[in-house]
């Protein structure tokens, strides 16, 4: 595993870490993201699109997702009825949010010391794991991703949430890498996605503020190896473009937030039953 500079990670809002997992260990994360894709289940087909990022959030299968492995289908992939339009191989888009609980090799891989060891580096206490997901950006299909800052779903007092996100096959300009505007972390959360309080609206959540609008000057393409470590501040704005190679881009990524004098804010979209607890990485 490369070392990576802390200052690299301060000052543009990510880093990355190359040769994070060997080969085998990131072989081992895409075959079960593989063989998750195979067993999808027959009986609720729900599309996950960021072009209407709101839309997706009526269904109560989203929210409800986060002890549990939920199955979400590219844009395009389903008809009208949930039919599938594709292969069942390439219609997923991701697949959540609690992979790092419920599955053995997710949760082996996100509970690794050398995750341990990365969040010790980004001074994290007491840190805990709320979310994870395998996403397939498939060939031809995989949709884009508009640009965003991980806070506006996951929200804390203080700002804390860190997405640790691991490619399980290279990331290239062609398949849809990540791109970065270096340096917005420094810059403020500009909205977030809230659960609806309004009983007249059949809107779960809502933005508190309009979409802000990016120039796309300001985007860095960031390729990477597969096993590599992408770390992305929870205020960094981010973005990967469609799919249209005919490689996938499967990657793994789940987020890191503070719990030690850190509020979880209780109208984030993900939530889990009262009694649970997420788990604590260390």
């Amino acid at each position: 595993m490369s070392e990576w500079p802390l200052d690299q990670y301060d000052t543009n809002g990510f880093a990355v870490i190359e040769d994070f997992f060997t080969e085998e260990e990131t072989n081992e994360l895409r075959e079960s993201g593989l063989e998750l894709c195979k067993n999808a289940p027959e009986n609720h087909r729900q599309t996950f699109s960021t072009k209407d990022a709101a839309s997706h959030l009526k269904d109560d299968y989203f929210l409800s997702s986060a002890n549990k492995i939920h199955y979400f289908y590219e844009d395009g992939a389903l008809d009208g009825d949930g039919n599938l339009l594709v292969d069942k191989r390439v219609a997923i888009n991701k697949i959540g949010h609690a992979l790092h609980v419920l599955h053995s090799t997710f949760k082996k891989y996100t509970f690794d010391e050398r995750v341990k060891n990365v969040a010790k580096k980004l001074g994290f206490k007491k840190p805990s794991i709320p979310q994870s997901m395998f996403i397939y950006k498939n060939p031809k299909i995989g949709g884009e991703v508009k640009p965003h800052q991980d806070a506006t779903f996951l929200h804390t007092v203080p700002i804390s949430i860190t997405g640790f996100w691991i490619p399980t096959e290279d990331a290239t300009l062609e398949n849809g890498c990540l791109w970065f505007i270096k340096g917005s972390h420094k810059h403020g959360l500009d909205r977030r996605v809230v659960r609806n309080t309004n009983p007249n609206s059949n809107e779960l959540l809502v933005f508190d503020n309009p979409p802000p609008k990016y120039s796309q000057d300001l985007f860095t393409p960031t390729p990477v190896k597969k096993g590599s470590l992408v770390i992305i501040h929870g205020l960094v704005v981010h973005q990967s473009e469609s799919n249209r190679s005919n490689k996938s881009r499967l990657a793994y990524t789940f987020h890191v937030m503070e719990t030690e004098n850190v509020k979880y804010s209780p109208d984030n979209w993900l939530q889990l039953p009262e009694g649970e607890d997420f788990p604590k990485l260390f």
